[in-house]
């Protein structure tokens, strides 16, 4: 599954080397040349001396089975996985670095790469190859659902169907951003379910009809659509945030995800919002529930069970002169 691709020799320091990086790339990720991001990361570590290995994802269906794999050669050896791509590559390589215990490196390529820019990693490829090999594990918080680690957000209801309902217009029409906006319009006039939920948060339960419910681990998320600062600010320092929609018809949620795109959800009337360690969510009337975690769609079996990861991940975190500003 490993191909080597550089000298273990050429270390600088034999006596000390610097863990090997086991790189992940998966093929579908997006839009960059797969040989050109390769490329790239071998000169860079090349010209660093760095011993690296790609690990072989000849199509996105192998890309959690290789990930496993490579996670767990990576713990026995002392190497960093390093995960290339978007929001959803990175999360299913994080999650078989946080279930291995191994580090986990980062290098976006997505559009939105919320994760990334959350702890100062450049955009630009080769910027952040070159800080991932002067930076040093540190713990982050991860959310979890049922077993399954999400970094960023995770959620019920309305939005992973539009997630898989943009996939199949891709899939039809080609990857372009009109043909993910008319598949999101589509899935937002045609959705009519509202959830029954009962939620248990502090020993309390409390039953609400919802279109959508949301669940976030990401600060810099929650900050650019305005959530409330002060329970922003408590995100990852042991706590994750609860979004949940009122009974609402569709254009009111149009008008919901405008106020969220300026930056302006926070003060929206029709949403509950919370702070919380561990949230139970039974789903009235359904024995299984389409659940996204990071753009991933799964499908669960209720109650869900959200709450802080009981352990952090190990992510290579840049050196604060290597941060890049967030934007």
């Amino acid at each position: 599954m490993l191909a080597q691709l550089s000298d273990p020799a050429s270390q600088a320091d034999a006596s000390e080397p610097a863990p090997e990086l086991y790189v992940v790339i998966n093929p579908g990720s997006g839009e960059h040349d797969l040989m050109e991001t390769r490329q790239t990361l071998a000169r860079v570590f090349g010209d660093a001396g760095r011993r690296h290995r790609f690990v072989a994802v000849d199509v996105p269906e192998q890309l959690g089975q290789a990930s496993d794999e490579a996670a767990r050669q990576a713990r026995d050896s002392g190497a960093v996985l390093v995960a290339v791509g978007g929001d959803g590559t990175i999360n299913t390589v994080a999650q078989a670095a946080w279930r291995t215990g191994c580090v986990l490196g980062v290098l976006p390529r997505g559009t939105f790469n919320l994760f990334g820019r959350q702890y100062g990693i450049s955009q630009d490829l080769e910027a952040a190859a070159r800080a991932l090999l002067s930076g040093r594990p540190q713990p982050v918080q991860v959310g979890e659902v049922n077993g399954r680690v999400f970094l960023v957000n995770a959620s019920l209801g309305m939005y992973p169907q539009l997630l898989q309902d943009r996939e199949t217009f891709k899939n039809q029409f080609g990857r372009h951003r009109w043909v993910a906006l008319l598949a999101g319009l589509v899935t937002l006039f045609q959705w009519r379910r509202q959830l029954t939920l009962e939620i248990e948060l502090d020993g309390q339960r409390r039953v609400v009809k919802t279109p959508t419910a949301f669940v976030g681990n990401n600060r810099l998320q929650l900050e650019r659509i305005g959530w409330e600062p002060s329970l922003a600010a408590r995100v990852g320092e042991g706590r994750l945030a609860g979004l949940v929609a009122k009974p609402i018809g569709s254009w009111t949620m149009v008008w919901l995800m405008l106020r969220g795109a300026f930056g302006r959800l926070g003060d929206a009337q029709q949403v509950h919002d919370f702070v919380f360690r561990s949230l139970t969510v039974r789903v009235l009337g359904r024995r299984r529930v389409k659940v996204a975690a990071d753009g991933e769609v799964a499908v669960m079996t209720p109650p869900l069970r959200f709450a802080v990861g009981e352990r952090p991940l190990l992510l290579v975190v840049p050196r604060e002169e290597d941060r890049v500003p967030v934007e």
